[in-house]
């Protein structure tokens, strides 16, 4: 009975490893990060000998002979082919018992037990970073499989690959089978736990409003610890949010939301980046605004698009600024934002050639004047170019009626 009681506890062990237990993140999304860092310029070479050291430990104890030969062909690690031939040899033992587990389930034992044997299969292969073997398994274990919860579980196995190797057809294909399976049920946790990966992918694919949506959605409920820690969510909450809802939404759902200040301190910088933007303190904002800015650097989801964040947030609070005002001198806003006018002159022109800001600069008087559209009038001008299209269709068609 101990014994069986030993080897109960052994597999539930593993399985949580495998799915991150509560305030746990999945292993090999943290060795992920390791190996985002390890390829960025900004960290010191010091620190990348210390994360090399960490991900030869993790690749060694789970085994993961395909990453480690991926990791030595592109110079991250160095290859010792002893290490790897005894990883494989570990591997094809390991295999050997799985398929033997299979085996003897099918022959004497019932349906259960059959998936069971073959879920091992899969989260093995997932473990040891073989991807298109545990993309393969995970079909043959689905075929086994007739609970909707059961079946929701290998997709969020599919995510988590996904994640891990940024494949975003992947993760898209995912998310909208997890979707398809929703409609034949599944429970509350479960769909609230598959809101913060679309968000997570919709932020990784620079769709920062519907990804701020998502995110907030998910505030009260969140238990995708596997992913990433409750900070890391309330990071990307905030960064979201800021650029994609308009001032009073994020005061009612940001700036005052009580899940978010409960961490809010705990992130450096974050606190005064948001309370310094919403109550116009730009000096304070552009301080906390370099800051932020280090973080964003070294996350590998928002590193592919920081130059777009940092623009999108410079159009927001530059907006910010300009609408309380029908006029106002270069001098007056470059000395709200503790910067001096050249640096405030180069940014505004390239946001007004870009259409990001609605005004001109008088550099003779030294003056911005905002021209803002109201709504009437961008309705009016919408409604004249529609017209001037259709007229330009019509006559087109009646030269064709006419030949």
């Amino acid at each position: 009975m101990r014994s069986v009681e030993k080897k109960k506890k052994k597999k539930k062990k593993k399985e949580d490893a495998m799915e991150g237990t509560e305030g746990t993140q999945q292993p090999h999304l943290v060795l992920a990060n390791k190996l985002f860092l390890l390829t960025h310029s900004d960290v010191d070479d010091i620190e990348k000998v210390r994360l090399r050291d960490e991900v030869m430990s993790t690749v060694v104890a789970d085994d993961m002979a395909p990453l480690y030969e991926t990791l030595a062909a592109s110079s991250v690690l160095e290859l010792d082919q002893k290490v790897l031939d005894s990883m494989r040899a570990k591997i094809d033992e390991e295999l050997k018992k799985l398929d033997e587990k299979i085996a003897d389930a099918e022959e004497n034992l019932g349906e259960s037990e059959v998936r069971e044997a073959h879920l091992a299969k899969s989260l093995f292969y997932i473990r040891i970073g073989d991807k298109e073997k545990a993309l393969e398994q995970l079909k043959v274990t689905e075929g086994k499989t007739v609970a909707v919860g059961q079946r929701m579980d290998l997709v969020f196995y599919t995510l988590q690959m996904g994640f891990f190797y940024m494949d975003f057809d992947l993760i898209s294909r995912s998310i909208d089978k997890a979707k398809k399976l929703f409609e034949e049920g599944g429970d509350w946790e479960r769909k609230n736990r598959l809101k913060v990966y679309e968000g997570l992918y919709c932020m990784s694919t620079r769709n920062f409003k519907k990804a701020a949506d998502l995110f907030l959605d998910s505030i009260s409920t969140f238990t995708t610890y596997e992913l990433f820690p409750y900070d890391t969510f309330i990071f990307y909450t905030v960064l979201a949010s800021i650029i994609s809802l308009d001032r009073v939404s994020l005061k009612q759902k940001v700036v005052d939301a009580p899940e978010i200040l409960t961490v809010l301190g705990k992130i450096p910088f974050l606190s005064e980046f948001m309370n310094s933007l919403y109550e116009c303190q730009y000096k304070s904002f552009f301080s906390a605004f370099a800051g932020i800015t280090e973080h964003i650097k070294l996350d590998r989801y928002l590193h592919p698009h920081f130059r777009f964040y940092m623009r999108e947030i410079r159009t927001v609070v530059y907006s910010q600024f300009l609408e309380s005002y029908k006029s106002v001198t270069i001098e007056a806003m470059a000395k709200a934002f503790g910067v001096t006018v050249d640096f405030i002159d180069l940014e505004l022109s390239r946001f007004i050639a870009a259409g990001k800001l609605h005004c001109k600069i008088d550099k003779v008087a030294g003056v911005l004047e905002t021209n803002r559209p109201d709504a009437k009038n961008a309705l009016y001008q919408a409604t004249i170019k529609q017209g001037d299209f259709l007229l330009n269709r019509i006559q087109k068609l009646s030269r064709v009626i006419d030949l």
